[in-house]
């Protein structure tokens, strides 16, 4: 009797060994670092074990070797400080890798002469019929000349070339050739919105500018990308984004992205080749039909259908055309987008509305709220994207409908124009007063069209409110910590695809996605910052990017 009694209680410890995961060695430790866990307490830890996807656990050097097995493999970060995975919760990258290897970017140049090189170089590299295409990222106040390029320059950098630039989604520069194989002569073959610019003489000087439909009209007359270039492209992105840090993003569809746009991104996931986790919304694709077409769209794709790096997230950002960047909607446009919002949450699908201005968004509040008394939205994670100047008024709404906001760093570039039209810009955007109300906010860049894909010049902007010209766009009481600032990139962006139980923070149980970086978010002086990289990026306790010291670590 007293031996089956010691069988049974060495059968017990045996199952409580095992259900601590003790019982199994960690795969991986990584030892002697920073690594900041956004845990409750806020603890830097030194060290931490993975096995699988899940972290095993976090603490001291001392505290790991229960984990440590004889094949645990063992990685010393020599003092360098890991954070949990970056998440991007409204960038748009799905579109941004179809085009990765067709177009230029003057991310990260500091003059035109620069940016004119990378023009020159990708002349050099392309066939003589093929298109030079820079879609956007960049704003005048980046160059040290403050001022956008000319038609000579284009035409001195890549003469005889079909170049197309475009500045946010205002403005395109054209070169000759790319205006002739427009059909572009004179005012003619311009979409509706579009115009001439015009120098001192009265002549076209290149540059068309226009409204958001009307860039986005022209933008369509390009070429398209390849099968192999849009499967290329998507790989390299995707690949630039984890070496920065990027473990996820939630792009909400948006302009220039058809239906069939998301094929390559499936193909590429159905192979396992993603390396960074994706939630993803789609876009109504044309205008009038809007809630037919969503329907068809999503009658076999429920809600959250995937797994955990590609998931279905719901519709965005252009629910309707008609209450898309409008102001002033009419009572019918109001009505489509209530349709298209009742439909929504019924079924049960996350929404996320672009809407830039606090002056006119009490059109869409009153809408989800309309909408709520029919249909409660807490619990959907519902959102609103942009909202730069929101008021208390519009937050404390949100906040009550259990809405979140998507904030990104639009102002980095385009405070200027922003403020022209607004009389102080001390609360733009207002993130301690949301954070303070206890509305969920997330981080992004809104890239790749309007801003930087680069997180951290993101995190330095929110940490300090100042544009890339240094102007200031909020005062001290609304610029957060630069742990607050972290934690919005991380767990509030995980928010928005039901993942904050499972990332954003680096404890145990949680799945394996972190950076090692190349200094120390915490302390480096905030000038720095936005050059900050990661050395090795993990997604599911998967190496998806390394360099430097870790370059072989793979």
């Amino acid at each position: 009797m007293h031996s089956l009694s010691f069988v049974f209680a060495a059968a017990f410890a045996l199952l409580t060994f095992a259900d601590t995961g003790a019982a199994q060695p960690a795969d991986v430790v990584l030892v002697n670092g920073r690594i900041v866990t956004l845990d409750q307490q806020s603890r830097i830890a030194d060290s931490i074990a993975v096995r699988g996807d899940r972290i095993l656990a976090v603490g001291s050097a001392s505290e790991m070797l229960p984990s440590q097995g004889l094949e645990t493999r063992t990685i010393d970060l020599g003092g360098r400080t890991v954070i949990p995975g970056l998440i991007d919760s409204h960038i748009h990258a799905i579109r941004a890798g179809l085009r990765t290897t067709t177009e230029t970017s003057f991310i990260g140049a500091s003059t035109i002469s620069e940016a004119m090189q990378r023009i020159r170089l990708a002349a050099t590299k392309t066939r003589a019929d093929a298109w030079i295409v820079v879609g956007g990222g960049w704003t005048p106040g980046q160059f040290a000349e403050r001022r956008r390029p000319t038609d000579a320059e284009i035409a001195e950098a890549a003469p005889g070339r079909r170049v197309y630039i475009q500045l946010f989604y205002r403005a395109i520069l054209l070169s000759q050739a790319a205006r002739r194989a427009f059909g572009i002569e004179g005012e003619t073959n311009l979409p509706a919105g579009a115009k001439h610019e015009r120098d001192e003489a009265g002549l076209p000087n290149g540059w068309i500018s226009g409204d958001t439909g009307a860039i986005t009209t022209l933008y369509e007359r390009l070429p398209r990308p390849s099968e192999h270039e849009a499967a290329e492209g998507t790989r390299r992105f995707f690949s630039e984004l984890n070496r920065h840090g990027v473990t996820g993003i939630i792009d909400p569809g948006g302009h220039n992205l058809a239906p069939e746009d998301y094929e390559t991104l499936i193909r590429l996931w159905q192979s396992g080749g993603l390396t960074l986790r994706v939630a993803y919304s789609i876009s109504a694709p044309r205008p009038g039909t809007e809630l037919a077409d969503l329907q068809a769209l999503t009658r076999f794709l429920p809600m959250g259908i995937g797994d955990g790096m590609l998931r279905f997230n719901g519709i965005g950002e252009r629910i309707t055309w008609g209450l898309y960047n409008n102001d002033t909607p009419s009572e019918a446009q109001i009505a489509a987008f209530t349709d298209v919002a009742r439909w929504a949450a019924g079924r049960g699908l996350t929404l996320t509305a672009h809407w830039n201005n606090d002056r006119s968004v009490h059109h869409l509040l009153d809408i989800f709220e309309r909408v709520d008394r029919e249909t409660p939205l807490r619990g959907l994670r519902w959102s609103i994207a942009h909202l730069h100047d929101a008021s208390s008024v519009s937050l404390q709404r949100m906040k009550s409908l259990g809405v979140g906001w998507l904030m990104q760093n639009g102002l980095y570039f385009a405070a200027s124009s922003f403020v022209a039209s607004r009389p102080g810009m001390e609360r733009s955007p207002p993130i301690k007063s949301a954070l303070d109300l206890g509305v969920q906010v997330g981080g992004g860049t809104d890239a790749h069209r309007v801003m930087s894909y680069h997180p951290f010049v993101s995190l330095r902007w929110m940490i300090d409110g100042r544009t890339v010209e240094g102007l200031p766009t909020r005062n001290l009481s609304e610029l957060p910590t630069r742990e607050q600032a972290l934690r919005l990139y991380t767990r509030g962006s995980a928010w928005f695809a039901f993942d904050e139980g499972s990332r954003g923070t680096l404890e145990a149980g949680r799945l394996v996605d972190l950076a090692v970086l190349d200094r120390d978010y915490l302390t480096v002086p905030l000038a720095e910052m936005g050059a900050t990289r990661s050395l090795l990026t993990m997604v599911g306790g998967r190496i998806v990017h390394a360099a430097g010291p870790f370059d072989g670590a793979r």
